[in-house]
């Protein structure tokens, strides 16, 4: 398919530098299929990569398309492509695995070592025509709205952390509420926790969302924390924690607060080492668990029948829209924290 598209290009590497260019319309491999894309939107890794942080400097490898988050249509299918649609309501998982290694072939391809992921590793979403492994792509419930469906990437995260935690008629506090925190908010509720408690930072506009989404307690993370925790608790704790912000001390709250064999479950990113008791884990009996993406494709799977059931309250999440051309914009709210998701529709 000749021709150029618009799409949002990380150009330099420095800080900021993404660029809204016309750029060639990727040509699909014959296992490969293109996408036109309706919709995408913000992920906290495209903010890593937008201020060139220490970790986007490690990882990212420019020029590259950002975005894995999407919605949109099969433009093209490649030559070997079976079992897809031209025109069909897609979206896809955004780690590309080997399918050969010991990971892949024991359930976990998310781990896969030599995985690369859409809009980091390869050229993603931010774009008016992306093109993906056909064995990526993610069939959408018809009825699922648009902007919507973009954010399963993210509320795959959500789900896996949560049906890890088990959290039917459990008491469960989320640290963190970004986006993914405020879903897992969403998913508590809807999955039958007997409390969810919110943990936020200062945000205000996040805190108020949360308890907007189900939260049955907002708290501030504050050195009063673990003593509200326990006052709300009867002095048992949490059964499960759901650890989101990346914050050494919400780790650190984390395991005073979590009752003797709980579970920590962490999908927060660490900019750099920390330090928790061990010795306080080891006498409480207490797990922790590591949640990296989705698992491939279970999660998916899991999300879809959620997403079915009507219980999941996602559309205030959705806060914000902006075209492409005013991507540093977006970026801005996105950075500011005073927002939910902010999407990418795309024209036409």
């Amino acid at each position: 398919m000749a021709g150029t598209m618009k799409a949002a290009v990380k150009s330099r590497a420095s800080p900021r530098s993404t660029e809204i260019r016309s750029v060639p319309i990727p040509e699909p491999g014959p296992a490969e299929v293109l996408i036109r894309v309706e919709v995408s939107s913000i992920c906290g890794t495209d903010v890593h990569i937008f201020d060139w942080d220490a970790w986007a400097q490690a990882r990212i490898k420019v020029p590259l398309i950002q975005g894995h988050e999407f919605a949109g249509r099969i433009e093209r299918l490649g030559s070997e492509v079976t079992g897809l649609d031209k025109g069909a309501y897609v979206s896809a998982e955004g780690h590309v695995a080997c399918g050969r290694c010991h990971m892949c072939r024991t359930g976990n391809a998310h781990v896969c070592k030599t995985v690369s992921i859409l809009g980091i590793d390869r050229d993603g979403a931010f774009a008016e025509y992306l093109k993906v492994p056909a064995t990526n792509v993610i069939v959408n419930d018809p009825d699922l709205p648009p902007e919507l469906a973009t954010m399963q990437d993210p509320l795959g995260n959500a789900v896996y952390t949560v049906t890890n935690a088990n959290v039917p008629g459990k008491t469960v506090a989320i640290f963190g509420l970004g986006p993914i925190g405020l879903m897992a908010v969403s998913l508590c509720r809807a999955m039958a926790a007997a409390r969810v408690i919110a943990i936020g930072h200062t945000n205000r506009y996040r805190m108020d969302l949360a308890k907007e989404v189900g939260a049955h307690h907002v708290l501030a993370s504050k050195a009063t924390l673990v003593d509200e925790i326990n006052d709300l608790t009867s002095g048992e704790g949490v059964d499960e924690v759901l650890e989101m912000s990346g914050s050494e001390q919400a780790l650190r709250q984390a395991l005073e607060i979590v009752r003797p064999a709980g579970g920590i479950h962490i999908l927060g990113f660490y900019t750099k080492d920390v330090t928790i008791p061990m010795s306080e884990l080891v006498t409480k009996g207490a797990s922790i668990h590591g949640i990296h993406g989705r698992l491939m494709f279970k999660t998916w799977e899991q999300m879809g029948g959620l997403l079915k059931s009507g219980n999941v309250n996602l559309r205030p999440l959705l806060t914000h829209k902006f075209p492409l051309d005013r991507y540093d914009e977006a970026m801005d709210v996105m950075r500011s924290g005073n927002c939910g998701k902010v999407a990418f529709p795309m024209e036409g």
